[in-house]
């Protein structure tokens, strides 16, 4: 029955319906959440389409780990070194975060849990120079001193024709696990639609929060048709949305957020954004431990279902 309510709607209906984040679109499209238990309770996952692997639903992100001080290097590699133990698992980074690959690649060598980490890194062709980009491969993995890297991007969708052949036989070769395109601008929006209809992708990037919807308009929609995984970036806002702790920083949280076991003003941006079944893994950009262990709570408890999702987007509209 829900399959066939799902086939008889548009994606816009889907969306603007709540059904997107329901019960029957989840097991329809198999975009369900799931548990991983760990010490310190049960870790929600979701599923990468292409093979069912099983990833916990919030990572990091590292575009502040260019940093040469001890101390700064100390707090990274305190939260690479925590991330496990909390039960996540994806790191996200790129050459254009300067020493960023150096540093996450430094530090998780000598902490010596490389193999409970999900790695992904970026790679770009500009003027489609594909002399430059398969340079920028090479010291990506030197960088990140890893054989293997799981996933590799197209950053910022720069060279995407070019690069994914070069990809594709990588991962032939299985130098990597899986192949994607990134984006963190709006207005890269039709670039992005057009590369997911053209390519066989693992994985999309993209912006997206509770102030910054525009992406659910297509791109997810597209993501969940063409079974492609997503990473979101800017989940605390972005470009359209704001600095979303700028707009709380005097507020409570509203009181319905105890239902979803809520307690702070990151973990409810976050379990908004992973409650979006076309979401695999938001990666937030986290440098401490302390911010680690709250964000890591986003990933236990229950998610928003359609009802609290467009609650939350009401009281969100209703308070900017």
């Amino acid at each position: 029955m829900a399959q066939q309510l799902i086939r008889r709607l548009s994606r816009r209906q889907l969306i603007q319906s709540g059904i997107v984040a329901g019960a029957a679109w989840s097991a329809s499209t198999g975009f369900a959440a799931e548990s991983k238990n760990t010490a310190l309770g049960a870790v929600i996952t979701k599923a990468v389409p292409a093979t069912g692997e099983k990833l916990p639903v919030i990572g990091l992100g590292t575009n502040n780990y260019s940093v040469t001080a001890p101390d700064e290097i100390a707090d990274r590699r305190a939260v690479l070194e925590r991330m496990p133990q909390l039960g996540a698992a994806v790191v996200d980074t790129a050459p254009a975060y300067g020493r960023s690959e150096s540093v996450i690649g430094e530090l998780v060598a000598g902490i010596g849990n490389r193999d409970k980490l999900f790695i992904a890194t970026k790679v770009t062709a500009p003027s489609g120079n594909l002399a430059d980009g398969k340079a920028t491969l090479q010291k990506s993995f030197e960088n990140l001193r890893t054989p293997r890297i799981d996933l590799l991007q197209v950053h910022n969708l720069t060279g995407v024709d070019e690069l994914l052949p070069v990809l594709e036989q990588l991962k032939k070769d299985g130098k990597i696990r899986y192949i994607g395109i990134t984006t963190s601008n709006a207005d890269q929006y039709p670039q992005m639609l057009e590369s997911m209809k053209k390519h066989r992708l693992d994985f999309i990037q993209v912006d997206y929060s509770l102030a910054n919807r525009a992406a659910a308009e297509q791109i997810l929609p597209l993501a969940i048709e063409r079974q492609m995984g997503v990473l979101v970036n800017m989940p605390f806002g972005g470009r359209r949305g704001g600095n979303l702790f700028a707009q709380t920083k005097d507020s409570k949280l509203p009181d319905f957020a105890s239902q979803i076991g809520v307690t702070s003003w990151p973990q409810l941006f976050l379990k908004y954004v992973v409650s979006h079944p076309a979401v695999t893994v938001a990666i937030p950009g986290t440098t401490k431990v302390s911010h680690l262990d709250d964000n890591q709570q986003a990933a236990r408890g229950s998610l928003p279902d359609a009802a609290m999702r467009k609650r939350l987007e009401q009281f969100w509209d209703a308070k900017v």
